[in-house]
């Protein structure tokens, strides 16, 4: 299984984050799955890219031309994937991953879970997608997300495109176990004015 992680490529954050980075790495490998990633020589992006490599896990990294231009590209990829921009590095990581994995990260990560997100809400795939909850990282997303619930800006059963995984263990335990829920095509209902 190809398995698509996104994650920060900052190394100025805590050590916490890069143990459960090397951890599902390590745990993608010994589990025979192939890791896709942004392929970054920075942050958690490398930390899982090393971990996963080091316990047998073929590595792909899919990065923008104009960051391999500037030496951001992993030594430790078995496959460098280079695109145009970050739109079609975007296209082209969920169309060769089969499942996807956020570590905390910033505008990027988040941005790029939640694409996932929105195209599995609306029924253009129907792969899993996990937040691995490191520290507690997520907690004011998913905050959002209630609010989304309860105000009607998202139906109830979205909360099953999704899961909160507490660590990279827990992550991998509900890939390997999962079963896509079916969704309704239709919209709310809404009284007449």
């Amino acid at each position: 299984m190809n398995i698509c992680v996104f994650s920060s490529s900052s190394n100025a954050i805590s050590p916490v984050y890069f143990d459960e980075a090397k951890k599902l790495g390590k745990l993608i490998g010994e589990k025979g799955h192939t890791l896709v990633n942004g392929g970054a020589n920075v942050g958690l992006m490398e930390a899982v890219t090393v971990a996963a490599s080091e316990a047998g896990a073929k590595t792909i990294g899919v990065i923008p031309e104009r960051f391999v231009q500037r030496s951001l590209a992993s030594d430790n990829l078995h496959e460098v994937v280079e695109t145009r921009d970050m739109k079609e590095r975007k296209a082209k990581m969920r169309e060769i991953s089969d499942a996807f994995i956020a570590l905390p990260g910033g505008f990027g990560t988040l941005e790029e879970i939640l694409e996932v997100l929105t195209l599995r809400q609306l029924s253009y795939h129907s792969k899993p997608i996990v937040f691995v909850n490191t520290n507690g990282f997520f907690r004011y997303l998913f905050k959002q997300f209630e609010l989304s619930f309860s105000e009607k800006f998202a139906k109830e059963v979205y909360r099953e495109l999704y899961f909160s995984a507490k660590d990279a263990e827990e992550a991998m335990k509900f890939i390997a176990e999962y079963r896509p829920v079916e969704l309704d095509s239709k919209w709310f209902e809404v009284p007449n004015k």
